[in-house]
């Protein structure tokens, strides 16, 4: 393996290992040594104690979560998608409209929710428009300025080639907009967990928020840390499919 190789290897794989088993053993061994107690900083063997001991509670209340974010990601992406489509082909809807979808984003999640919870109810339903809703104004912002970057003489030439506007948005807006699109995609991977929590801290009883919430009134705090562990854990799954799509579709 050449040297170049090498290096870009250690830096993809080895340095960031390198990074968490430190961090890892000085939560373990350093903050126990500091005098942190145990209830508010449990070590690492006590969180990996509990998901040995509770490993079926933590797994049935993370696929409502998971299957909540994911659900959420893929509506308010593909929202934000569509509509940035139908703002960039009309321009008098986007200056009567995007100011309007401005306003909402201004509203923090967390006063939004009850509204979501109170209009759809108790089920997976409101969760899933909170995710979809904290997902959907970064792609649409992205998406705008993606599929308006290309040139005006990328433009002329498809015009010279008779290109119709359906040729126009696959052929050159798309792609233009492919690397704003994942770099969006890659903020919602976290976003749309955070909206899933913040549904079931609001009203479920089942779910990562559910639980996190059950154990911080409970001074569990072992179990907390745990469900935190395992919404980081979704969170990095999600970002690491959408950077194995990213490679696979943008070539350039």
């Amino acid at each position: 393996m050449s040297e170049p190789r090498l290096t870009a290897l250690l830096q993809a794989i080895l340095y960031p290992l390198f990074g968490a088993a430190s961090l890892i053993l000085a939560w373990q061994f350093l903050l126990p040594a500091l005098g942190v107690p145990a209830y508010i900083v449990p070590t690492p063997t006590a969180i990996l104690a509990i998901f040995a001991k509770s490993g079926a509670l933590l797994l049935s209340n993370l696929w409502p979560t998971a299957i909540e974010a994911l659900a959420g990601f893929v509506i308010g992406n593909l929202a934000a998608v569509i509509l940035a489509i139908v703002f960039v082909h009309s321009r008098f809807l986007q200056a009567a409209y995007f100011p309007v979808v401005l306003f909402f984003n201004t509203i923090p999640v967390l006063a939004l929710a009850p509204i979501i919870i109170l209009i759809f109810g108790l089920g997976m339903t409101p969760k899933i428009v909170i995710a979809a809703v904290i997902c959907f104004f970064p792609t649409l912002v992205n998406m705008i300025r993606g599929l308006g970057s290309a040139s005006a003489n990328e433009h002329e030439l498809f015009r010279v080639l008779s290109a119709t506007p359906w040729e126009v948005l696959w052929r050159l807006r798309f792609p233009r907009a492919l690397p704003m699109l994942f770099s969006s995609l890659r903020i919602a991977s976290a976003t749309a967990v955070i909206g899933a929590i913040v549904g079931e801290w609001i009203g479920s009883d089942k779910g990562l928020g559910a639980l996190i919430i059950q154990a911080t009134f409970n001074y569990q705090s072992d179990r907390l840390y745990a469900a935190i562990v395992l919404s980081s854990v979704l969170s990095i799954s999600l970002f690491v499919i959408v950077v194995a799509l990213e490679r696979r579709f943008v070539r350039y």
